[in-house]
Parts: structure tokens; sequence; C-alpha cells
């Protein structure tokens, strides 16, 4: 077949020699061949001239590039979370760039990136020439989230607890004591990110990362409060962090059936 296979006489495309510097090359770089040396003196000038046209050696990589403005739209679309998730901002009220701009202290570029984040996971909607609105979530909405998470989750966590040793599930005890920390403080935004960390470390012990993507942002909605709902009370943030104790120590023992139903239990809580 004369295709994928080299002409007599005609050299590949990448063989050794094809290029100067290629590993196993036989060519000799040119300022090394007899008579066209170059002077270290006029080297160190061709290295000042080169400097000068912006190029860089490769013993001086180039500056990297400042990325303060994706830091900023990284702290405003954390700031703007925990406010969804504390209330502060009330579902179906709209809410302008500037304004938010002004209350966290930047430029409504920031805010406006991060909103436009938010409303790729439905957090809120844009209002034409006037800003984003709060989605207004219902009892229905978070029960079928409960139900996708619970499809999606107890029977990974199943498997696991047949295949995980004990030695693994103890290094995330910190996870879930964090937890509940945040919980007997009230901190509702800390038992947020608290929460997700917990289950993201468990579900990543499955060694699915696209599992572990889709379970993360199910259950990042299902935090948003609800339209009118009365705001977490600190016992019922304890009592949902002590199912993560409580889970860890099932899944030790592989006790399936205290495993599975803690995480439909978990589910169903205030914040699970």
């Amino acid at each position: 077949m004369e295709q994928g296979s080299a002409r007599e006489g005609a050299r590949p495309a990448y063989a050794p020699g094809a290029f100067p510097y290629a590993p196993g090359s036989a060519r000799v770089p040119e300022d090394r061949l007899p008579g066209n040396r170059v002077p270290e003196q006029a080297r160190g000038r061709q290295g000042e001239e080169e400097q000068a046209r912006g190029e860089h050696t490769h013993s001086e990589p180039p500056t990297p590039r400042a990325v303060r403005r994706h830091s900023v739209r990284g702290q405003v679309l954390d700031a703007l979370r925990a406010a969804l998730v504390d209330g502060e901002l009330v579902p179906g009220q709209v809410y302008s760039a500037p304004a938010l701009g002004a209350r966290f202290g930047v430029s409504a570029t920031p805010v406006r990136e991060a909103m436009q984040r938010l409303a790729v996971e439905g957090a809120v909607e844009v209002v034409p020439n006037r800003g984003f609105r709060v989605t207004e979530r219902g009892p229905r909405e978070l029960a079928e989230l409960a139900e996708v998470r619970a499809l999606i989750e107890v029977p990974v966590m199943l498997g696991l607890a047949r295949t995980v040793p004990a030695h693994r599930w103890s290094v995330l005890r910190p996870l879930a004591e964090a937890t509940v920390a945040a919980a007997a403080v009230g901190d509702r935004a800390a038992y947020a990110e608290s929460d997700r960390a917990f289950h993201r470390a468990v579900l990543t012990l499955s060694g699915n990362e696209q599992l572990v993507t889709i379970a993360d942002e199910l259950h990042r909605r299902s935090q948003w409060p609800l339209v009118a709902g009365p705001a977490t009370r600190r016992a019922e943030l304890l009592a949902d962090a002590a199912e993560h104790t409580a889970l860890l120590d099932a899944l030790i023992a592989q006790d399936l059936n205290v495993v599975q139903a803690l995480v439909r239990e978990h589910f169903t809580g205030a914040d699970g």
C-alpha cells in the first residue's frame, strides 16, 4: 500500500536530520561549523539586539500576563454565590451590575461577567436593559433535584462502600468536621461550600470526573433558597452536618443499608 509508507529515497518529514536540533540529527548547527563560529562578543551583541526587538531566549522566558481581572471575576462570583445561599439576593428581585459593583467595590464589568456565569448555571436570568433577576424556585424543583441526585449518588456510594478500604474514608474526616464547624456558627455560605467539598471528595473516589462535575452542579442548584422560604436554622444545619460523619462511619463499616438510608435522607434535608 502506498499510503502510510515512505517511497524509496524520500526522507520522512520528521526523520533525523530534517531539523537542525532534532535528536539524533547528523546535521551540525552552522555556527559550529569550522569558519562559521560567531565570536563571543558578537553573540552578546546579537542577544542584546534580540532583547531590544522583544525576543526572548530560552534562559529568559517571557513574563506571564497578568490575570488580575479573572481573579476579581472569580472573587465576585464566589461572593454572589454566597449571597444567593444566604438569601441576600432575593428570588424574583432584579439587580443591576453597576449597583452590585458598587456594593463589592469593583467595576460593573466583573459583576456582569460573573452574573453571566450564574445565568448559565440557572441561578439568575438576564433582564434586558435592567440587569439580572434571581431565579424563583419552588419545593417541586427542590424535590426533583433531590430525586436526580439520589439516582446518581446512591448507587455510586454503595459501590464505593464495597470496594474502598477504611483508611481512605478516614482521610475525609476533616471535610466532614468542616461542615459541622460551619453549621455550629450558622454560616450558611460556608456550610454550602464545605458540604459540596465533602460530597465531591466522596464521589472523586469513583474516578469518574464527569459524574463528579454533574453531581456538583446539581448539588449547587439544590442549595439556592426557595421563594419566600424560611431561612435555614442552625439546628437544621447541625443535623445535616451530623449526617456526614454518620455516613463516613457507615462507609467504613460497609453497612450498605445505612449508607443508602443516610444518603437519601441527606438529599431531602435543608442543604443536603
